[in-house]
């Protein structure tokens, strides 16, 4: 009896440490979001491959979609199933930016001072109404080099509000546009095109006409973006250190 009643007690152990097992959950747009096809396919989001630089005490949650803005992720219902499962101890990275400044979508603009701040309070707000703890982080920035080799930034404001909305908020952030414009600008105008998307028609089986896409990443452009996001994830000292290998 004694038996059964310690291996009881034991399951009973592990099934409540499973249920305080915390979760991370991306919100945000292509860049970082998964890909269908992951053998074949050559582009990948970021957070797609974030889960090789964590431990397994933590969960990952992907709900980040190609195409998204910090206002359509919301209307299409997208945050409502981020936000039902969300508890104490939890962690949120938000990173919009990309898509909010599509002038010709009005399902998807914000004007960076209005809309698209009140959208990043509100994330921040609900998720922290729930125990959980929300990470700002600006867009990654887009291979833009002009002919003198110069990284021209295309994000304007954006970038601005998430670093204003972090600081009066007080909310742990990463500048990905300041990391990733040093990781462009270290790469070059050239060794660049092999973090994104550049081949040649037949130079990959995926691709059947050239592809030249300076947005999106490859899987070396994914996991060099990962790298850069959790080494300052790690000092932010927030908890999810705890869970970065």
């Amino acid at each position: 009896m004694k038996k059964i009643l310690l291996i009881f007690s034991l399951a009973l152990s592990m099934f409540i440490f499973a249920q305080q097992k915390p979760t991370l959950f991306l919100i945000g747009d292509s860049t970082m979001a998964n890909k269908e096809n992951p053998d074949k396919n050559p582009e990948h989001g970021w957070g797609q491959v974030l889960g090789q630089f964590m431990t397994n005490g933590i969960e990952i949650q992907n709900h980040a979609m190609n195409g998204r803005s910090s206002k359509s992720f919301r209307t299409e219902g997208r945050w409502d199933k981020v936000e039902k499962q969300l508890k104490k101890g939890d962690f949120v990275i938000i990173q919009f930016g990309h898509n909010d400044q599509k002038l010709k979508d009005s399902t998807k603009f914000t004007n960076p001072y209005t809309q698209y701040r009140a959208n990043l309070e509100r994330y921040v707000n609900e998720a922290r109404a729930k125990g959980a703890i929300p990470i700002l982080m600006t867009s990654i920035t887009r291979r833009n080099f002009n002919e003198n080799g110069v990284l021209i930034d295309t994000h304007k404001e954006y970038p601005l509000v998430v670093r204003m909305v972090a600081k009066d908020m007080k909310v742990p952030f990463v500048d990905m546009q300041l990391l990733t414009e040093q990781l462009e600008i270290a790469a070059g105008s050239e060794k660049s095109k092999l973090l994104h998307l550049h081949f040649k028609a037949g130079e990959n089986p995926y691709y059947t006409k050239d592809k030249s896409d300076d947005t999106h990443l490859s899987r070396l452009g994914a996991e060099s973006v990962a790298k850069l996001a959790v080494k300052d994830l790690k000092t932010l000292k927030t908890g999810l250190e705890k869970y970065i290998k």
